[in-house]
């Protein structure tokens, strides 16, 4: 047995979405570190580009933007072209990008709906999807190719904010975890899943008062409701990404994991 390289992932090839900041970005930083080549994509071009840049210049390695709206078709198509043109196979594919929505209940909605619904959960089918000629290509029965896609633990327990499509979309990422798993485990794609709970990110800073503002929000009082104590770090889900990425996780198929201190064993 050799245990030298489990958590290996030098060499990959990885797509990271919604990679521009967050959560996103704290996996590529992570895959970075860890000698992985790796793409990122968002809607803002100006923003994807500069993560990029930033990234490429402070972890090492190469990090390629690709920006897109990954809620429509023609955008998750223009991405697989786009790799496509340079690479000819994908090793790790992190289905991160997301969106949620803030109203009351009789106040919530179509448009809504429909966005976080075409952007947590369309779009994480139909890019996947549309990566299986690649992921295929880099997978094999020693070293399978690796898709995760992000959930939320607002998929497993009740949000307390009025977010009335998030939870939804995020369960139905769960489920669908398990079912791409079972198609593609015999096709050398290993599929599993991430539940995060409260990390210092732009959307969930919208959610606690901050509005948006990462740096001014205060994220002690989140911090003090968490069974841990504290927020998640950029150590905590790059961690567990590199995880499911490597070796020592061949055997995890299908599997949706928390990530957030405590708070779902909590409830």
């Amino acid at each position: 047995m050799n245990f030298q390289n489990l958590f290996s992932i030098e060499g990959k090839v990885a797509l990271v979405t919604g990679g521009s900041r967050g959560i996103g970005e704290m996996i590529a930083a992570g895959f970075l570190a860890h000698g992985a080549k790796v793409y990122i994509s968002s809607r803002k071009a100006d923003v994807c580009d500069a993560t990029a840049a930033r990234l490429a210049n402070e972890f090492g390695g190469e990090c390629v933007s690709i920006p897109a709206n990954l809620a429509e078709i023609d955008g998750i198509d223009a991405v697989v072209t786009e790799i496509e043109k340079h690479e000819d196979h994908m090793d790790i594919l992190v289905n991160n990008a997301g969106v949620s929505w803030g109203a009351p209940l009789g106040e919530f909605p179509e448009n809504g709906w429909d966005k976080v619904m075409d952007t947590n959960v369309k779009g994480v089918f139909f890019l996947t999807q549309r990566m299986l000629p690649l992921l295929e290509a880099a997978g094999t029965p020693q070293d399978p190719a690796r898709v995760i896609n992000v959930g939320s633990i607002d998929g497993i327990k009740s949000s307390i904010f009025d977010n009335y499509s998030y939870g939804p979309s995020k369960a139905a990422v769960h489920h669908l975890t398990r079912q791409l798993a079972a198609h593609l485990v015999r096709r050398n794609i290993i599929v599993n899943g991430i539940a995060p709970g409260p990390f210092p990110t732009w959307m969930l800073s919208t959610g606690v008062g901050g509005g948006g503002d990462v740096d001014a929000t205060d994220w002690k009082t989140v911090a003090d409701g968490n069974p841990r104590g504290r927020i998640g770090t950029a150590a905590d889900i790059a961690g567990l990404a590199i995880f499911l990425s490597s070796r020592a996780s061949g055997f995890t198929v299908g599997d949706t994991i928390t990530c957030d201190g405590g708070a779902v064993a909590a409830s």
